[in-house]
């Protein structure tokens, strides 16, 4: 059983070795007294009982100290034939000792054969040492198998336990990795909205500095968890937002519909914000009027929906569903299977032939009050 069961947990493995003898020698018991109905002789019930439960408890005690030899000596590649003549050796070693162990507690009880005599110890060795002897090898080498076998079931779920953690550890730095390749992506398009406006309106682009040396701190943050309530998402949001809205100034509308029983629904950090600006880049831009974008996010049957929507022109929104997808959209689709499996899904679909919806449906979950996330 390993060093878990014997330094660990001493006592536990003494109680299920107790358990089992007692059970085994309840099993004699039942056997011999039923086997003796009906016949005339007459055993001796109580002296029987004693005898097996000393008889099984002894094997007990001496299978304790086969299962401390066999947890320190287990095969190893090459060296299977020292193995086996330790254990071999062992075995007549703990044979003699269940031999002369039997035959001492034993001792001083009746017959259960003969009831008028009384058993003693060289009696008992005497005459019944071949069978002790050869009925505990039969036992040393069941508790070995057994221990064997325990051994190599708990080295496997070690290595099940370390699979999934380096597994998990792995997605996680691709996760890492993937967000941060949003960085740059956000930055240039930010640098370039600056420059559009350093000349023309001075005001606006000190303004759009300061949002982008806050946006700049919170998505390099590199504690944040990959998913963040659905409200801090929708205020890192408001910030580019607030962004995009000076640069176009009285071309863009926003409009969020956002149901008050998802605030708290755990989103990927960062979702949002590539989607956004695919919107605006593909819908808002080409517009020479007023762009429309909507945001709405709301939930049902344990899954939430989360879209955006802008109201480009129809050949710009048929061009921008058929192209490749950037760097933003390509990395939220990664994030998405890294982070949910296949249990999301995420589409660019032409609404109405006038603009693009932007669609994404995860599973609804929060976080409760000790930071574990529950299912909604």
């Amino acid at each position: 059983m390993g060093n878990t069961c014997t330094k660990i947990r001493p006592w536990l493995l003494i109680g299920i070795l107790f358990g089992l003898c007692s059970l085994l020698a309840g099993l004699s018991i039942i056997q011999g007294y039923v086997c003796d109905i009906g016949t005339e002789q007459q055993k001796l019930l109580g002296s029987m009982v004693r005898q097996e439960l000393k008889g099984w408890y002894a094997i007990g005690l001496v299978s304790i100290a086969v299962i401390w030899f066999a947890a320190r000596n287990p095969p190893r590649p090459g060296a299977i034939g020292r193995w086996l003549c330790l254990h071999l050796a062992m075995a007549l070693v703990c044979s003699a000792g269940y031999s002369v162990l039997t035959s001492a507690l034993v001792a001083g009880e009746r017959s259960v054969m003969h009831p008028g005599e009384i058993l003693t110890f060289s009696y008992l060795i005497g005459k019944y040492w071949p069978h002790y002897l050869i009925c505990y090898l039969i036992v040393y080498w069941i508790v070995v198998v057994a221990q064997l076998g325990w051994h190599y079931y708990n080295r496997y779920r070690e290595r099940e336990v370390e699979t999934a953690q380096l597994q998990r550890e792995l997605v996680e730095a691709r996760l890492e990795a993937l967000r941060m390749q949003l960085n740059p992506h956000f930055l240039f398009n930010t640098l370039h909205a600056v420059s559009a406006l350093i000349h023309e309106n001075p005001n606006a682009a000190d303004r759009v500095v300061a949002r982008l040396s806050e946006l700049l701190r919170l998505s390099l943050d590199q504690t944040k968890p990959q998913e963040v309530p659905l409200s801090e998402e929708l205020a890192f949001l408001d910030r580019y937002l607030e962004i995009e809205q000076m640069r176009f100034a009285e071309r863009l509308k926003v409009e969020k519909t956002i149901s008050k029983d998802v605030q708290n629904a755990l989103v990927p950090y960062l979702i949002l914000q590539p989607i956004v600006e695919n919107a605006i880049r593909h819908g808002i831009e080409p517009r020479e009027d007023l762009g429309l974008l909507q945001i709405s996010a709301d939930h049902k049957d344990g899954r939430l929906f989360l879209r955006v929507r802008d109201n480009g022109y129809e050949s710009t929104a048929k061009a921008a569903q058929a192209a490749p997808e950037g760097i933003g959209l390509s990395n939220t689709r990664s994030r998405l299977r890294h982070l949910y499996g296949d249990d999301f899904q995420f589409e660019l679909a032409a609404d109405n032939g006038c603009g693009l919806e932007a669609r994404m449906e995860i599973p609804f979950h929060t976080r409760n009050g000790n930071g574990t996330a529950t299912n909604g």
